[in-house]
């Protein structure tokens, strides 16, 4: 019996390889001679790196880089263990290890400022190693620059009207009036760059990246007019100088807003595609090849609820699944609201991990042993079928 083992992480308790690891430890005690294949698994959101470099067995590449607010923070990003299908390397870049939420005090959460210069410094890293395919995770940004950070560190000129160069921040991107890529890394033409990006905002307007990303990055409501503005102008200004085919309505495109408008700059300036984060990992980690001849397949996350079916770990590894006619059972840490519609889809059960009502701290404590136990039940009641026959 073959069994495929493809969760996501339990957020704050257990990354994907350990939760992979605790389901085989308690698969093995009713079924110790199975054949497991552990695949970690992401959607492209915080745990992407860390769970394709372990699906991969590649590496963790350490940096110390420019933060949201331009002083030094410690980053990172992965290489996969294994070449992509045209025999490149693959770097592997959260966003948020450089230019994170989570890396601005509360206290000085500013848009106007905040810039994704690090980001930029991550790639020109990687493009420096000579690696020619980067797949870039949007998500739990502190910036609404629309990506120009980025740009400016892999060596691109955004000047005034003076030809003075723009000050890092989203402020900055409404006195652009020149865009010089003359020195940008030259490897960039070379490289395939996908984005994962699983939001369907525009750059501008009421559902566009100020308007609705802005306020939890510390803008207020002025700011997130002075920031919309500023992006729109952006827009023009790319679309007007940039010397190479650009759709002038790149700016409405489904994603264009993510990261702080880091999905247009990315799709405008790097000529990447954005695409479901979870399509890009299953690929990338070539799950359907990992589960050829499987009889099982294991998946899960911390919560799966009615948005599972969404774009979600689970959801991926359910669809590589039907096309191989694979049956599917999901574990997860709690359930939430409406998560039986990922049922209606075709996971053929789902189960929580906790035994009883806990304090949250106990509860993700005790994660590994309430997940090997909940893994060991199911063999144990999938054993029963076989004692039958």
């Amino acid at each position: 019996m073959k069994i495929v083992i493809a969760p996501d992480s339990f957020k704050e308790s257990l990354s994907a390889l350990e939760v992979a690891n605790a389901i085989e430890d308690g698969f093995k005690q009713v079924f110790p001679n199975a054949q497991y294949c552990k695949v970690p698994m992401a959607d492209g959101g915080e745990g992407t790196v860390q769970a394709m470099v372990d699906a991969t067995q590649g590496q963790i590449i350490n940096l110390t880089v420019t933060g949201p607010l331009g002083l030094p923070v410690n980053a990172f990003y992965g290489v996969l263990g294994q070449l992509d299908e045209d025999g490149n390397q693959t770097a592997i870049i959260e966003m948020a290890a450089a230019s994170g939420l989570h890396l601005v005090p509360s206290t000085q959460r500013n848009p106007l400022l905040t810039t994704s210069f690090g980001t930029g410094e991550l790639i020109a890293d990687a493009l420096d190693r000579g690696i020619r395919h980067i797949i870039l995770g949007l998500g739990g940004s502190a910036t609404n620059d629309a990506g120009a950070g980025m740009m400016q560190a892999l060596g691109v000129k955004l000047s005034d009207i003076t030809n003075t160069p723009l000050p890092l921040g989203g402020a900055a991107l409404a006195t652009l009036h020149y865009i010089n890529m003359q020195l940008c890394h030259p490897a960039i033409k070379e490289c395939v760059i996908e984005v994962a990006c699983d939001v369907d905002n525009p750059l501008c307007g009421p559902r566009g990246a100020s308007a609705i990303f802005g306020p939890q990055k510390g803008a207020t409501t002025e700011m997130v007019e002075q920031l919309d503005l500023a992006l729109g102008h952006f827009a023009h200004v790319i679309n007007q100088h940039l010397n190479q085919p650009i759709d002038g309505h790149c700016q409405l495109h489904p994603g264009a807003g993510a990261a702080g408008g880091m999905g247009f700059g990315v799709m405008t300036m790097l000529n990447a595609t954005l695409k479901p984060g979870v399509d890009i990992v299953t690929k990338s980690v070539k799950l359907a090849q990992h589960c050829l001849n499987a009889d099982l397949i294991i998946t899960g996350e911390g919560r799966m609820d009615g948005q599972t079916v969404f774009g979600k770990t689970p959801m991926g590894v359910l669809n590589v699944a039907k096309q191989q006619n694979i049956p599917v059972i999901g574990i997860s840490g709690c359930l939430g609201e409406n998560a039986d519609v990922i049922l209606a889809e075709g996971m053929h059960a789902i189960f929580p991990i906790i035994p009883a009502l806990q304090p949250l701290e106990q509860v993700l404590s005790e994660a590994q042993v309430n997940l090997t136990n909940t893994a060991r039940n199911i063999a144990a009641i999938m054993s029963l079928s076989f004692a039958s026959k």
